[in-house]
């Protein structure tokens, strides 16, 4: 029925790769709700209504969901600082990350002995990461146990993704990681149109989060970048400032307003008109 207006929430990647899936999108889509505050030129040039709403995960309340009992359940000592490990959520990039992630936390448990790791990883991945990761390390499977994780946790490694925006909100210093075969790389970078790999460096349009991308992703870079955030409050405090700043403009627009009720109020304009 061509007099029901289509609404999409989420816009495609074009600002990555592939702009030309902004005038493919126009062309049957009445208005577009956005996530980044970057995204509606893109579209908005291809004669597409689109309103910036804001993320999601300014709402989910991360830096304020500590649970005290989390080192209890699973035997972590209080003093013992915790790293927690997120090598993706596709088996192709655990297969390729999770070795490389495991050597980095045999480097830094040199250096810092009493260092926990956890994994937080989705209930059908678990049995994968047991068996390719050997050291000691507690795996959690739920949203819950995942945001009590980092709560605790003084540092994270985790493959490059939207996962970078929760340990933002959580307040976590994180270094981020990929790497894909040559072949896949040598293709992918002929296409991708940004700068930087992790969202919170996009947002801020410089390197704050480190990366380690391709062949920089190694046990030795992983290491040095985590060291830094392991021993010194002052660096961890730096870029916990810097992540505040790109998390507040993943804002809704107007003041006292999130996302998601700026995001139905767009709709509720639309219906009405």
């Amino acid at each position: 029925d061509k007099s029901i207006p289509l609404v999409h929430y989420v816009a495609p990647s074009v600002w990555a790769w592939r702009p030309g899936r902004a005038k493919a999108v126009a062309q049957f889509l009445d208005h577009l709700l956005v996530l980044f505050p970057f995204e509606p030129p893109y579209f908005l040039k291809e004669g597409l209504t689109t309103h910036f709403v804001g993320h999601p995960v300014v709402e989910l309340g991360l830096d304020k969901t500590r649970d005290p009992s989390f080192r209890e359940r699973y035997g972590i000592p209080e003093t013992a600082p915790i790293l927690t490990v997120l090598p993706g959520s596709r088996r192709g990039e655990i297969s390729k990350l999770l070795p490389v992630f495991e050597r980095t936390a045999v480097r830094l448990r040199e250096k810092f002995p009493d260092l926990q790791i956890v994994i937080p990883t989705l209930p059908h991945l678990a049995q994968q990461i047991r068996q390719q990761f050997t050291l000691p390390a507690v795996i959690v499977t739920t949203s819950q146990e995942k945001y009590a994780a980092y709560q605790e946790s003084k540092a994270a490694l985790a493959a490059s993704g939207t996962v970078s925006l929760e340990l933002a909100a959580a307040g976590v210093p994180m270094v981020i990681a990929y790497k894909l075969n040559p072949l896949t790389h040598y293709v992918v970078q002929r296409l991708v149109k940004v700068q930087y790999a992790c969202l919170i460096n996009l947002l801020l349009n410089k390197e704050v989060v480190p990366e380690c991308l391709q062949k920089e992703c190694t046990p030795e870079n992983l290491a040095s970048k985590l060291a830094v955030f392991l021993e010194s409050d002052v660096a961890a405090q730096s870029i916990k400032t810097e992540m505040i700043k790109a998390l507040t403009l993943l804002q809704a627009p107007e003041k006292d307003v999130s996302p998601s009720q700026r995001a139905a109020f767009q709709i509720c304009q639309i219906l009405k008109a």
